[in-house]
């Protein structure tokens, strides 16, 4: 069985940790409304993706 040789110190446990951070997420404004939303995704608030409207939302 495996067992590790020496303990791992805070500083290479938190050199490995470095890339697990959250990254912060990016909004794109909706050439059609002007609405923030997720990119790659359909505008929820005028149902517009890539310049078409996909789905037609009621006011």
């Amino acid at each position: 069985m495996a067992v590790p040789k020496r303990k791992t110190s805070p500083s290479k446990r938190n050199m490995r940790r470095s890339h697990d951070s959250l990254k912060p997420v990016n909004y794109q404004e909706c050439s059609n409304c002007g609405e923030l939303h997720l990119p790659h995704n359909l505008c929820g608030a005028c149902g517009h993706y890539n310049g078409r409207e996909i789905r037609s939302v009621e006011a």
